[in-house]
């Protein structure tokens, strides 16, 4: 393997956990049994990829080829479990205010890297000169895994709701797509991938959100 085949192997990992991690506390949070805890962590940590794969034409997608991620979703998911049975005891504020934080930052650092490693996938492909392509396959690896999880959950979609979630997907993809032939791709997608987290940070402090419409009930 080369050393940017390894960059994004481990990036890819690295982003795995992030996701099972949030997908899994979605799961605890909706009070679902360890197997239903376990779908939403492998779903939100490889629904997104599975989705890019089938629009550039990788079938089937990675995910069945290579289960070294969703064995790891599934293990990342078991271990946040087993954490939070035997954290029972602590208060529902102190509860609610883990799992926001946790939340937040699982999400960040898994759309972060999920979304460069979309943009890889489609220059992989030879999707090089469809700029696009590449920012919709990084958008989608980005955010599909987390809608799917949110929709199997029942609750709002994250990318709806959030502050600023889909949007930063989109902005690291378009970076990361602007600069890869300049600096590089490994550069290019950990430029990528900070400016996601920036954005993502940000927002969440400041409670940035996109303009919305407030229907009153008559």
């Amino acid at each position: 393997m080369s050393v940017q085949d390894n960059v994004v192997f481990i990036l890819e990992v690295i982003g795995t956990v992030a996701f099972a991690v949030s997908g899994a506390l979605v799961g605890i949070q909706k009070s679902m049994d360890i197997f239903g805890v376990c779908v939403l962590g492998v779903i939100t940590a490889v629904g997104g990829g599975a989705v890019r794969d089938i629009v550039v034409g990788i079938i089937p997608p990675n995910v069945f080829r290579n289960p070294v991620y969703a064995t790891v979703a599934v293990l990342v998911s078991c271990l946040v479990f087993g954490v939070m049975y035997f954290r029972q005891s602590l208060s529902s504020e102190r509860l609610g205010k883990l799992y926001d934080g946790a939340m937040m930052l699982m999400d960040a650092v898994g759309l972060g890297i999920f979304t460069v490693v979309g943009v890889n996938a489609g220059l992989q492909q030879g999707y090089g000169d469809n700029a696009f392509l590449l920012i919709f396959t990084g958008t989608v690896t980005g955010v599909g895994g987390g809608l799917l999880r949110d929709v199997m959950a029942g609750v709002p979609p994250y990318i709806f709701v959030r502050h600023i979630y889909a949007c930063a997907s989109i902005a690291g993809a378009v970076a990361c797509t602007a600069l890869y032939s300049v600096t590089g791709m490994t550069a290019a997608m950990f430029a990528g991938v900070m400016l996601v987290l920036v954005i993502r940070c940000l927002a969440s402090h400041y409670r940035w959100n996109l303009p919305r419409i407030s229907l009153e009930n008559e």
